[in-house]
């Protein structure tokens, strides 16, 4: 069976509390067991982002800002794995090697954050390397990666597919700043070139865009792969394309 890794935003799954998308991605994400082992690394999002805000507010470091974001991804997960039920494991790994270990009861892994300074896109990466992923999916808040932010320079550009070596690029010349157009950070954009893990970026805010693109091929926004590869979509056969 294939293996995927999921960086699930946290503005996207729960953009508030008030207003989530925990049953909508239950629906798909039980869908995509069917065909693939699943890791899904839950974001924060604007919940956590307000948290820190508070944090900082009143006088804590950095440091403990960050695990109190931490904090908040966990709860993120705990959410979705409430949802999910049975189809997930109901502990919320806390490393590496738990969700590694998690993964060995058939059932979809869950994390959040793990470590200070880090963010839950790279740790999705170094788990999509740890695992030997076939495929790391990006469901994030825009429609794929851009050659800088389409907010500021109207002559920015959708990549539909690029190497792991221009987003390098991108990530680097700060055109994708955070709080705008930010898709992947430096940490995760070298995990995956050293890995070779294919990355797909897709818009998230409709949970439907994951299974098109894994189960039918009907790929949107961006797949970052090496020179010479083919895109890598899960059929309903277990198979590659």
């Amino acid at each position: 069976m294939k293996k995927v890794v999921l960086s699930l935003g946290g503005s996207v799954l729960i953009p508030t509390l008030e207003e989530h998308r925990l049953a909508r991605y239950a629906v798909v994400l039980k869908e995509i067991a069917g065909y693939a082992k699943i890791y899904v690394v839950v974001g924060g999002g604007g919940e956590a982002r307000r948290y820190i805000a508070a944090a900082r507010e009143i006088g804590c470091s950095e440091a403990v800002a960050d695990e109190i974001g931490i904090g908040v991804t966990r709860l993120n997960a705990m959410l979705l794995a409430g949802v999910l039920g049975d189809a997930a494991c109901p502990l919320i790994a806390g490393s590496q090697a738990e969700a590694m270990a998690y993964a060995e009861t058939g059932r979809i892994v869950l994390m959040g954050g793990i470590t200070p300074a880090q963010t839950t896109d790279a740790v999705a990466a170094v788990l999509a390397e740890r695992c030997g992923a076939d495929l790391m999916v990006n469901l994030t808040s825009v429609d794929g990666i851009y050659t800088a932010d389409p907010n500021i320079d109207p002559a920015a550009e959708r990549l539909d597919r690029l190497t792991p070596e221009k987003l390098l690029e991108i990530v680097s010349t700060g055109s994708l700043r955070a709080g705008s157009n930010t898709v992947i950070d430096m940490i995760a954009a070298k995990v995956i070139q050293r890995s070779g893990i294919p990355l797909l970026v897709i818009d998230g805010r409709d949970p439907d865009n994951l299974s098109r693109a894994l189960l039918s091929g009907a790929r949107s926004g961006s797949l970052v792969i090496r020179a010479g590869k083919g895109p890598l979509p899960i059929t309903r056969a277990g198979e590659h394309r």
